[in-house]
């Protein structure tokens, strides 16, 4: 084991966390990635144990977005050919998260496109949050863009326990992916979640142009926030979109910075989400190697595994869910 793995690990085992240079300097290191692997799995462990959170969501509102964000199909600004719709009827958000909740999954997240919610269609989502509320046992979360301090503070009354907000990327990466808002108004949004007394979900894409280093930066930036639930998305180029030729990012790479984000924030849920596809049979590593928590069923625009697949691979690997 190299010097800086072993110091590292000496310093999680005691409950410490690691500082910046310490986190780039593993980075760099040669060694063995199953070394890394390895210790993100064990930490992962001690922080976190052995049972899975699955989490599922639903695109209730879709295309037409006045943001420009060049990851996304969902963006008004670019051809995608995504299907486009307003909020969709309550009981189709009913029907789909019962049937989540019978396969087994924990929570479930309404999510719809655009910067904001009007006035009409976020009085909708209260309802339906209202109604999931009495009709399931499921943890209910949501992702509507941009909120005010007053509308975290409705969704908290209406029954939502966590909201959903991803930073995407570093702040000093954020204007390559995005110039119709800042990476600061994406923090504002962050920060009026949690003074409502809202959990938030934040994190990122990885994928899309930028250097390790940068991915450390970010998984640094969430830590500062007080983040306790990390979704990692991998880019999945989108034709249509600015980052359409942009090079897939190598299988490994992702199992590496996965285990860089377990080993800089070990009390964190760090979640699968959309892209880990990309990952093919190596998708069960990312469990070995930091993972304990994922999306499962479908994403906002792209086809994921049957929650069925997904329960046999984690339970494949003596994981629980």
């Amino acid at each position: 084991m190299s010097k800086i793995l072993q110091h590292i690990k000496n310093k999680l085992l005691n409950g410490k966390l690691i500082d910046f240079e310490e986190a780039l300097e593993l980075s760099e290191d040669r060694l063995e990635n199953e070394e890394l692997f390895n210790l993100a799995d064990e930490i992962c462990k001690k922080y976190m144990g052995n049972k899975v959170d699955l989490c599922s969501i639903i695109n209730a509102k879709s295309g037409k977005c006045s943001e420009n964000c060049k990851y996304c199909a969902q963006s008004g600004h670019y051809n995608t050919g995504v299907p486009s719709y307003p909020l969709i009827d309550i009981q189709e958000v009913l029907a789909l998260a019962k049937e989540n909740e019978k396969n087994g999954v924990h929570r479930f997240s309404i999510v719809t496109s655009g910067g904001s919610l009007t006035n009409n269609d976020f009085e909708k989502v209260l309802e339906m949050i209202e109604a999931l509320r009495a009709e399931t046992t499921l943890k209910l979360c949501a992702s509507l863009g941009s909120i005010s301090f007053d509308r975290a503070l409705r969704l908290k009354e209406a029954g939502l326990s966590l909201y959903h907000h991803n930073i995407e990327t570093c702040k000093e990466y954020y204007a390559n992916i995005c110039d119709t808002h800042t990476y600061d108004d994406r923090i504002h949004t962050i920060k009026n979640a949690k003074k409502a007394g809202l959990e938030v979900c934040c994190g990122g894409i990885i994928g899309m142009g930028e250097s390790m280093e940068q991915r450390i930066k970010m998984a640094f930036e969430i830590r500062e926030l007080g983040i306790t639930s990390i979704p990692i998305n991998i880019l999945n180029p989108i034709k249509g979109t600015p980052l359409e030729q942009v090079e897939k990012i190598e299988p490994l790479e992702i199992i590496k910075t996965i285990s860089m984000f377990r080993l800089i924030i070990p009390y964190a849920s760090i979640r699968y989400a959309g892209g880990r596809n990309a990952l093919g049979e190596l998708q069960q590593k990312g469990f070995m190697a930091g993972i304990n928590a994922v999306m499962v069923g479908n994403y906002l625009t792209t086809v994921g595994n049957t929650i069925a697949d997904d329960v046999k691979m984690i339970q494949e690997i003596g994981l629980e869910v």
